[in-house]
């Protein structure tokens, strides 16, 4: 089974490309290169065409003969990375606190697993909505007015947010709209978790 995270044959491609491009940065044929390290043609050309796995002792022959660090030949195998595309109009709706106060949220995306440290939410309020008791959360909250007026509470302060105005603050501390000035009003609301936020 695949460990969460890690994608079949990443390993592979990744010593295949790096394999392949310092033995063209030395100069060297597939040819020179399986002569030095002795290894046959065949395998090497399997290995540079991510159609085998290597062995630890064929890795070190590699990396010998291309008089790199083993290290080098794993370099980017980490850098693979989930991506998450959401079309227009095409986010998923769900359910908060605010939700029966008839506040609307449209998840933009959201990465699994230890890659989860944001989360992207279009938040919009109708002549529905209601004001609603301040949240408090884990994490830094960013908002970005896009369209409307309305007055922002934090804390004790309050601020009036038009289209174009932004907010950051600590998650953990009480915030909410205080007040809905003109609607309808829509805001984008990314929270940002660190490692410890993520985990509690």
């Amino acid at each position: 089974m695949t460990a969460p995270g890690f994608v079949d044959g990443a390993l592979e491609r990744t010593i295949a490309l790096r394999v392949r491009e310092y033995r063209q940065a030395a100069g060297l044929s597939i040819a020179q290169l399986a002569a030095r390290i002795e290894l046959s043609k065949a395998m090497l050309s399997k290995i540079e065409n991510a159609q085998t796995s290597c062995s630890l002792t064929t890795l070190g022959r590699l990396a010998s003969g291309l008089e790199v660090p083993v290290t080098a030949l794993f370099r980017g195998v980490d850098t693979e990375r989930e991506a998450v595309f959401t079309p227009a109009g095409s986010g998923a709706s769900i359910v908060r606190r605010g939700t029966r106060s008839g506040h609307h949220y449209l998840l933009l995306g959201g990465l699994r697993g230890v890659h989860k440290r944001m989360e992207p939410v279009l938040v919009e309020l109708t002549s529905s909505s209601e004001v609603f008791p301040l949240f408090q959360h884990p994490g830094t909250e960013f908002l970005y007015m896009l369209e409307g007026v309305m007055v922002y509470g934090y804390g004790e302060a309050h601020y009036t947010m038009r289209a174009g105005d932004a907010l950051q603050f600590d998650g953990a501390g009480p915030h909410g709209p205080a007040e809905l000035v003109e609607l309808p009003i829509r805001f984008l609301s990314i929270t940002s978790y660190g490692d410890h936020d993520r985990d509690a």
